[in-house]
């Protein structure tokens, strides 16, 4: 008996089925959409609500179709975040341990924010500038750290004495500049 060959028949690709019926097929608008959606949420969860907020109310300038809903109470719980997260600050000292405690957290983007901030309020921070010293030594920008470091001690020469015992400074410690910096007087 001879054997007889079968051949698979052509797969077909269907739509996926609900209950209603089958979905449409999505056009190019809604899946930008659905990806603007999907980033903003990422920026919200990784606490960038600022830029969360953003990225939702541009959504929902551009028509957010069946994601209005979603995309405006995110958008508010992004203000609620905003508005809690915003410190205030009874004074300079209180508004520098702030930044100091960022920095010994190794959160140093948000140290650095909050030293520029008090630059910004009072350019004559010396205690600012000595802060972005020693978190530009921390993070291995010697250029930074002696710039800094150069201005606050200009500022303030106190700052030479203390920059002279400060343990982080150690990774300054083998550089000439900073080494001429602190002991100008050898």
């Amino acid at each position: 008996m001879a054997q007889t060959k079968t051949v698979p028949a052509p797969v077909t690709k269907r739509a996926p089925r609900t209950l209603a019926g089958t979905l449409p097929a999505q056009d190019n608008a809604r899946a930008q959409i659905v990806a603007q959606y999907e980033a903003a949420l990422r920026l919200m969860q990784e606490a960038k609500y600022d830029k969360a907020h953003a990225a939702f109310e541009k959504m929902l300038a551009g028509g957010a179709g069946e994601l209005s809903e979603r995309a405006r109470m995110y958008s508010n719980a992004c203000l609620l975040q905003t508005a809690k997260g915003k410190a205030t600050f009874a004074s300079h000292e209180e508004h520098y341990d702030y930044a100091v405690s960022l920095l010994n957290d190794g959160n140093y983007e948000d140290a650095r924010e909050q030293f520029q901030q008090i630059l910004k309020a009072n350019e004559k921070a010396d205690y600012a500038l000595y802060g972005l010293a020693v978190l530009s030594s921390m993070t291995g920008d010697s250029h930074q750290c002696l710039e800094h470091l150069t201005e606050a001690i200009r500022q303030n020469p106190r700052n030479r004495i203390q920059a002279r015992s400060d343990s982080d400074f150690q990774d300054m410690a083998d550089d000439p500049r900073f080494t001429e910096l602190l002991y100008p007087e050898v």
